[in-house]
């Protein structure tokens, strides 16, 4: 059974699969540019028409790219589970600020210069997601520098205990692939259907557009870090280690709740999140250096 879950992750997980997937959606992400600009260049002249502000400014061909690189961005989140916690909370962070800065293409198509900056909500928008994604950038990069292993944690005994949590976030992570796959597919497809008016389930307004997919992902990533957080439990016992766990779960509700709102307040979750989970780490670490 254990070779079978090996071969599997292996199959779905490996290096070999992140280089090659990594190639696949570069080659995805060129061809949506080029294809995005050839339908904006068709909007101008009007042979199509098309309901979108994604098609009003050349400028705004670039979040298609983006989007793609996005969803790199999420394999990243399951490949690096079983691996290391805190890459895998790292990677969540990095996603919520590309799509913040996959944002800035759409806010600066829609930009009006004028003395009334301040008063224009697009223009406001794109002042808030600008200062916020810089500030996220700072803080991603404090985060990753507290998440460095010391030199005395490079060397652990893998126990029996631990070599079975391992092997199930091996399977979480395995499980995960196939769904996000389905779940990505169908928000893609009710999109695209709505986009060009082909009977869509829905209507989805572009107010929404930057949550297809993510809100079912961080959905999905609260539910599987309860269950790691609870299986935790068989292998240690660590105060400190469970309010890690736990913070980190709050940090990600926190993105998730990001979805359902907008303007400063949208910001100030995805910031607030970011920060909370940086502090968690922090004192997680002192906590570690004092119990050595």
């Amino acid at each position: 059974m254990k070779n079978k879950i090996q071969n599997i992750f292996r199959y779905l997980l490996s290096e070999t699969t992140k280089k090659r997937s990594e190639n696949i959606i570069l080659s995805i992400a060129i061809a949506s540019f080029v294809i995005h600009l050839i339908l904006i260049l068709l909007v101008q002249l009007n042979l199509i028409r098309l309901e979108s502000s994604l098609f009003d400014s050349p400028i705004a061909a670039i979040y298609t790219p983006f989007s793609f690189i996005l969803l790199y961005e999420v394999y990243l989140v399951i490949y690096y589970l079983p691996r290391s916690i805190t890459t895998y909370i790292g990677k969540q962070y990095e996603i919520i600020t590309l799509i913040v800065i996959r944002r800035l293409f759409k806010d600066l198509s829609e930009l009006k210069l004028s003395t009334q900056w301040f008063e224009i909500k697009n223009d406001l928008q794109f002042t808030f997601d600008i200062i916020a994604s810089v500030v996220m950038f700072y803080l991603l990069y404090l985060f990753y520098k507290q998440s460095r292993p010391k030199h005395s944690e490079t060397q652990k005994v893998i126990t029996s205990d631990i070599d079975g949590f391992i092997t199930l976030k091996k399977v979480i992570a395995a499980s995960l692939v196939p769904i996000l796959i389905i779940i990505a597919t169908y928000s893609l497809s009710n999109w695209t259907f709505t986009l060009f008016n082909l009977d869509a389930i829905f209507k989805t307004s572009f107010k929404d557009i930057n949550k297809i997919f993510f809100n079912e992902f961080f959905t999905l990533l609260i539910v599987v870090d309860v269950i790691l957080l609870l299986a935790s439990f068989y292998y240690t016992d660590k105060f400190h280690k469970v309010i890690r766990n736990s913070g980190f779960i709050i940090s990600t509700i926190l993105i998730r709740l990001s979805f359902s709102v907008t303007g400063l307040l949208n910001i100030g979750l995805i910031v607030g999140a970011i920060v909370f989970g940086l502090l968690i780490l922090i004192i997680h670490n002192k906590f570690e250096e004092e119990l050595k």
